[in-house]
Protein backbone atom coordinates (compact mmCIF):
# COMPACT_ATOMS: atom_id res chain seq x y z
CA UNK A 1 0.00 0.00 0.00
CA UNK A 2 1.39 3.39 -1.01
CA UNK A 3 2.16 5.99 1.65
CA UNK A 4 -0.78 8.41 2.09
CA UNK A 5 1.28 11.44 1.00
CA UNK A 6 2.18 9.88 -2.36
CA UNK A 7 0.41 11.64 -5.23
CA UNK A 8 -0.75 9.14 -7.84
CA UNK A 9 -1.47 10.00 -11.47
CA UNK A 10 -5.23 10.26 -10.94
CA UNK A 11 -4.89 12.78 -8.11
CA UNK A 12 -2.22 14.75 -9.92
CA UNK A 13 -4.47 15.04 -12.97
CA UNK A 14 -6.91 17.00 -10.77
CA UNK A 15 -4.26 19.12 -9.03
CA UNK A 16 -1.87 20.04 -11.84
CA UNK A 17 -4.26 22.27 -13.86
CA UNK A 18 -4.90 24.36 -10.75
CA UNK A 19 -1.26 25.29 -10.17
CA UNK A 20 -0.04 28.70 -11.35
CA UNK A 21 2.48 28.61 -14.18
CA UNK A 22 5.57 30.73 -13.62
CA UNK A 23 7.46 32.26 -16.54
CA UNK A 24 10.54 30.47 -17.80
CA UNK A 25 13.70 31.57 -16.08
CA UNK A 26 12.04 32.23 -12.72
CA UNK A 27 14.56 31.56 -9.94
CA UNK A 28 14.40 28.65 -7.54
CA UNK A 29 12.11 27.09 -6.26
CA UNK A 30 10.35 27.08 -9.65
CA UNK A 31 12.99 24.64 -10.92
CA UNK A 32 11.79 21.92 -8.55
CA UNK A 33 9.27 19.39 -9.81
CA UNK A 34 5.92 20.71 -8.48
CA UNK A 35 4.60 17.17 -8.04
CA UNK A 36 7.49 16.27 -5.73
CA UNK A 37 7.15 19.56 -3.86
CA UNK A 38 3.43 18.90 -3.40
CA UNK A 39 4.29 15.47 -2.00
CA UNK A 40 6.68 17.17 0.42
CA UNK A 41 3.88 19.48 1.57
CA UNK A 42 1.58 16.47 1.99
CA UNK A 43 4.31 14.70 3.94
CA UNK A 44 4.45 17.60 6.40
CA UNK A 45 0.64 17.70 6.63
CA UNK A 46 0.32 13.98 7.34
CA UNK A 47 3.28 13.53 9.70
CA UNK A 48 3.44 16.92 11.42
CA UNK A 49 7.20 17.01 10.91
CA UNK A 50 8.96 20.37 11.02
CA UNK A 51 9.96 22.00 7.75
CA UNK A 52 13.61 21.87 8.71
CA UNK A 53 13.35 18.10 9.32
CA UNK A 54 11.86 17.23 5.93
CA UNK A 55 13.97 14.28 4.59
CA UNK A 56 15.73 15.54 1.47
CA UNK A 57 16.56 11.96 0.42
CA UNK A 58 12.88 11.54 -0.51
CA UNK A 59 13.36 14.06 -3.32
CA UNK A 60 10.87 16.66 -2.10
CA UNK A 61 13.41 19.46 -2.01
CA UNK A 62 14.33 21.37 1.13
CA UNK A 63 11.84 22.32 3.79
CA UNK A 64 12.23 25.99 2.85
CA UNK A 65 11.47 25.17 -0.78
CA UNK A 66 8.21 23.46 0.23
CA UNK A 67 7.35 26.25 2.70
CA UNK A 68 7.78 28.90 -0.01
CA UNK A 69 5.55 26.91 -2.34
CA UNK A 70 2.84 26.68 0.33
CA UNK A 71 3.08 30.44 0.78
CA UNK A 72 2.90 31.15 -2.96
CA UNK A 73 0.13 28.67 -3.66
CA UNK A 74 -1.92 29.94 -0.74
CA UNK A 75 -1.47 33.49 -2.02
CA UNK A 76 -2.84 32.29 -5.38
CA UNK A 77 -5.71 30.48 -3.58
CA UNK A 78 -4.60 27.15 -5.01
CA UNK A 79 -5.57 25.07 -1.97
CA UNK A 80 -9.07 26.54 -1.91
CA UNK A 81 -9.36 25.74 -5.62
CA UNK A 82 -8.26 22.16 -4.90
CA UNK A 83 -10.94 21.86 -2.25
CA UNK A 84 -13.63 23.13 -4.63
CA UNK A 85 -12.45 20.79 -7.39
CA UNK A 86 -12.67 17.80 -5.04
CA UNK A 87 -16.16 18.86 -3.94
CA UNK A 88 -17.22 19.00 -7.60
CA UNK A 89 -15.96 15.44 -8.16
CA UNK A 90 -17.75 14.24 -5.02
CA UNK A 91 -20.95 15.96 -6.13
CA UNK A 92 -20.69 14.32 -9.52
CA UNK A 93 -20.46 10.96 -7.75
CA UNK A 94 -23.55 11.73 -5.63
CA UNK A 95 -21.65 11.91 -2.34
CA UNK A 96 -22.83 15.34 -1.21
CA UNK A 97 -26.07 15.91 0.68
CA UNK A 98 -26.63 19.66 0.28
CA UNK A 99 -30.17 19.55 1.68
CA UNK A 100 -28.71 20.16 5.13
CA UNK A 101 -25.41 21.55 6.36
CA UNK A 102 -23.90 21.22 9.83
CA UNK A 103 -21.68 23.71 11.66
CA UNK A 104 -19.20 23.06 14.45
CA UNK A 105 -15.75 24.03 15.75
CA UNK A 106 -12.85 22.44 17.62
CA UNK A 107 -9.98 23.83 19.70
CA UNK A 108 -6.32 23.12 18.94
CA UNK A 109 -3.29 24.23 20.92
CA UNK A 110 -0.98 26.77 19.26
CA UNK A 111 2.75 26.55 19.92
CA UNK A 112 3.36 30.20 19.00
CA UNK A 113 1.44 33.40 19.55
CA UNK A 114 0.26 35.37 16.57
CA UNK A 115 -2.82 36.29 14.63
CA UNK A 116 -5.90 34.11 15.22
CA UNK A 117 -4.62 32.82 18.57
CA UNK A 118 -5.94 33.47 22.05
CA UNK A 119 -6.44 31.96 25.50
CA UNK A 120 -8.35 28.71 25.15
CA UNK A 121 -11.37 28.44 27.48
CA UNK A 122 -11.12 24.62 27.40
CA UNK A 123 -7.34 24.30 27.83
CA UNK A 124 -6.55 26.30 30.99
CA UNK A 125 -6.24 29.55 29.02
CA UNK A 126 -3.25 28.26 27.05
CA UNK A 127 -2.64 29.80 23.66
CA UNK A 128 -4.77 28.15 21.02
CA UNK A 129 -6.82 28.46 17.87
CA UNK A 130 -10.11 27.10 16.71
CA UNK A 131 -11.01 25.24 13.52
CA UNK A 132 -14.50 26.04 12.24
CA UNK A 133 -16.19 23.75 9.74
CA UNK A 134 -19.37 23.58 7.72
CA UNK A 135 -20.14 20.12 6.34
CA UNK A 136 -22.81 18.68 4.10
CA UNK A 137 -25.23 16.12 5.48
CA UNK A 138 -22.81 13.32 4.58
CA UNK A 139 -19.93 14.90 6.48
CA UNK A 140 -17.86 16.23 3.58
CA UNK A 141 -16.29 19.59 4.51
CA UNK A 142 -17.76 22.46 2.49
CA UNK A 143 -15.89 25.25 4.29
CA UNK A 144 -13.05 25.32 6.83
CA UNK A 145 -11.90 28.45 8.66
CA UNK A 146 -9.54 29.55 11.42
CA UNK A 147 -10.02 31.84 14.43
CA UNK A 148 -8.57 32.49 17.87
CA UNK A 149 -9.51 29.96 20.54
CA UNK A 150 -11.50 32.53 22.51
CA UNK A 151 -13.78 33.47 19.60
CA UNK A 152 -17.31 32.20 20.15
CA UNK A 153 -18.45 29.67 17.54
CA UNK A 154 -21.52 31.65 16.52
CA UNK A 155 -19.48 34.72 15.57
CA UNK A 156 -17.84 32.80 12.72
CA UNK A 157 -21.07 31.45 11.27
CA UNK A 158 -21.71 34.37 8.84
CA UNK A 159 -18.20 33.96 7.41
CA UNK A 160 -18.72 30.22 6.95
CA UNK A 161 -22.01 30.78 5.14
CA UNK A 162 -20.50 33.53 2.97
CA UNK A 163 -17.72 31.18 1.87
CA UNK A 164 -20.03 28.45 0.58
CA UNK A 165 -19.31 28.26 -3.16
CA UNK A 166 -21.67 27.07 -5.93
CA UNK A 167 -21.66 23.28 -5.90
CA UNK A 168 -20.58 22.12 -9.35
CA UNK A 169 -20.20 18.66 -10.84
CA UNK A 170 -23.74 17.97 -12.05
CA UNK A 171 -25.88 19.16 -14.90
CA UNK A 172 -28.08 22.16 -14.23
CA UNK A 173 -27.53 25.32 -12.22
CA UNK A 174 -24.96 24.82 -9.42
CA UNK A 175 -26.49 24.88 -5.96
CA UNK A 176 -25.10 27.42 -3.54
CA UNK A 177 -27.89 28.51 -1.22
CA UNK A 178 -28.06 26.74 2.12
CA UNK A 179 -31.61 25.82 3.11
CA UNK A 180 -31.21 23.93 6.42
CA UNK A 181 -28.54 24.45 9.07
CA UNK A 182 -27.91 22.14 12.03
CA UNK A 183 -25.77 23.31 14.95
CA UNK A 184 -25.34 22.80 18.68
CA UNK A 185 -26.30 25.06 21.59
CA UNK A 186 -23.21 27.19 21.10
CA UNK A 187 -25.02 28.80 18.17
CA UNK A 188 -28.23 29.62 20.07
CA UNK A 189 -27.95 33.42 20.01
CA UNK A 190 -30.48 35.98 18.75
CA UNK A 191 -28.00 37.30 16.20
CA UNK A 192 -27.65 33.77 14.73
CA UNK A 193 -31.40 33.33 14.39
CA UNK A 194 -31.65 36.80 12.82
CA UNK A 195 -28.83 35.93 10.41
CA UNK A 196 -30.53 32.69 9.36
CA UNK A 197 -33.85 34.46 8.95
CA UNK A 198 -32.29 37.07 6.67
CA UNK A 199 -30.71 34.34 4.56
CA UNK A 200 -33.97 32.32 4.47
CA UNK A 201 -32.27 29.36 6.17
CA UNK A 202 -34.15 27.01 8.47
CA UNK A 203 -32.11 26.45 11.62
CA UNK A 204 -32.23 23.43 13.91
CA UNK A 205 -30.41 24.65 17.02
CA UNK A 206 -31.21 23.39 20.55
CA UNK A 207 -31.94 26.06 23.14
CA UNK A 208 -29.29 26.79 25.73
CA UNK A 209 -30.18 25.51 29.19
CA UNK A 210 -32.08 22.50 27.82
CA UNK A 211 -31.09 18.89 27.20
CA UNK A 212 -32.40 18.89 23.65
CA UNK A 213 -30.22 17.43 20.93
CA UNK A 214 -30.40 17.49 17.15
CA UNK A 215 -29.94 14.28 15.17
CA UNK A 216 -26.91 14.18 12.90
CA UNK A 217 -24.48 16.07 15.14
CA UNK A 218 -22.05 13.13 15.10
CA UNK A 219 -21.51 13.70 11.37
CA UNK A 220 -19.66 16.99 11.81
CA UNK A 221 -17.78 15.69 14.86
CA UNK A 222 -16.46 12.83 12.74
CA UNK A 223 -15.41 15.32 10.06
CA UNK A 224 -13.40 17.35 12.59
CA UNK A 225 -11.77 14.14 13.84
CA UNK A 226 -10.74 13.29 10.27
CA UNK A 227 -9.19 16.74 9.83
CA UNK A 228 -7.21 16.34 13.02
CA UNK A 229 -5.82 12.99 11.89
CA UNK A 230 -3.49 15.18 9.85
CA UNK A 231 -0.89 15.79 12.51
CA UNK A 232 0.04 19.25 11.27
CA UNK A 233 -3.51 20.33 12.15
CA UNK A 234 -3.81 18.55 15.51
CA UNK A 235 -1.54 21.28 16.88
CA UNK A 236 -1.03 24.66 15.27
CA UNK A 237 2.69 25.11 14.61
CA UNK A 238 2.50 28.01 12.15
CA UNK A 239 2.62 31.58 13.35
CA UNK A 240 1.26 32.77 9.99
CA UNK A 241 -2.47 32.30 9.53
CA UNK A 242 -2.22 32.00 5.74
CA UNK A 243 0.03 28.94 5.99
CA UNK A 244 -2.22 27.21 8.50
CA UNK A 245 -5.33 28.06 6.46
CA UNK A 246 -3.61 26.57 3.44
CA UNK A 247 -3.10 23.33 5.36
CA UNK A 248 -6.77 23.40 6.42
CA UNK A 249 -7.98 23.74 2.83
CA UNK A 250 -5.57 21.06 1.64
CA UNK A 251 -6.70 18.66 4.35
CA UNK A 252 -10.34 19.30 3.42
CA UNK A 253 -9.52 18.60 -0.23
CA UNK A 254 -7.71 15.36 0.59
CA UNK A 255 -10.55 14.27 2.89
CA UNK A 256 -12.98 14.65 -0.01
CA UNK A 257 -10.61 12.82 -2.35
CA UNK A 258 -10.18 9.86 0.01
CA UNK A 259 -13.95 9.54 0.41
CA UNK A 260 -14.31 9.59 -3.38
CA UNK A 261 -11.61 6.94 -3.86
CA UNK A 262 -13.17 4.69 -1.24
CA UNK A 263 -16.51 5.00 -3.03
CA UNK A 264 -15.13 4.14 -6.46
CA UNK A 265 -12.98 1.19 -5.42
Amino acid sequence: MAAPWIVDDELWAVIEPLLPVKPAGTPDPAQHDPRLVFQGISFVLFTGIGWEDLPQELGFGSGMTCWRRVRDWQRARVFEAMHQAMLAHCNSAGLIDFDRVIADASHVRATKRGAATGPSPVDRAKTGSKHHILTCGNGLPLVVALSAANVNDHLMLPELLDRVRPLRGRTGRPRHRVKVLIADKGYDYPRVHDELRQRHITGYIPRRGTHDKVAGRWVVEQSLALLHQYRRLATRWERRTDIHQGFLDLAAALTCWRRLRNRTR
